[in-house]
C-alpha cells in the first residue's frame, strides 16, 4: 500500500506494532470490509499473509478491487493490493512475517509455507 506517502519517521514505530487493519471493498456488496491482520514491512511496503489462501474474503476482494487502506496505530494510508506472484518476493514476505511473529510459544513454519502472500 504505498501509493500515498508515509513519512519515514513513522515506519520504524509502525513496524513494531502487532497488527494492522486492512480495509478492502467487498466484491459483492461494494461496502468496506476491515480485518485485523499480521504484517511486516520491507521498506515502505507492508506484506500480509492469508492463512485461508484464496478463500479469504480480503484476498478475493483485492483480486476484484485492488484499492485498499491500511491503518497501523493511528496512521492510515491507501494503495493497491495484489498477490505476490514473483517467487523472490513471496519468499521475502514469508521470511519477514515469520521472523516478526515467531516465538517460543508459536511455531509458524507450516503457516509460513502454506499461507498466500499479499503485499503493497
Amino acid at each position: 500500500m504505498n501509493d500515498e506517502p508515509v513519512a519515514p519517521v513513522y515506519l520504524g514505530d509502525l513496524a513494531r506494532e502487532d497488527f494492522c487493519y486492512l480495509t478492502t471493498t467487498g466484491r459483492a456488496t461494494g461496502k468496506p470490509h476491515a480485518i485485523e491482520i499480521w504484517f511486516a514491512f520491507n521498506g515502505r511496503t507492508p506484506y500480509m499473509l492469508s492463512g485461508g489462501r484464496d478463500s479469504s474474503d480480503w484476498v478475493r476482494n483485492i483480486r476484484r478491487r485492488p484499492q485498499a487502506r491500511v491503518r497501523i496505530s493511528q496512521v492510515s494510508f491507501g494503495g493497491s493490493g495484489r498477490v505476490a506472484e514473483n517467487p523472490e518476493e513471496d519468499t521475502l514476505a514469508r521470511r519477514l512475517l515469520i521472523d516478526k511473529y515467531r516465538s517460543e510459544r508459536r511455531d509458524l513454519a507450516s503457516w509460513g509455507r502454506t499461507a498466500l502472500c499479499r503485499l503493497r
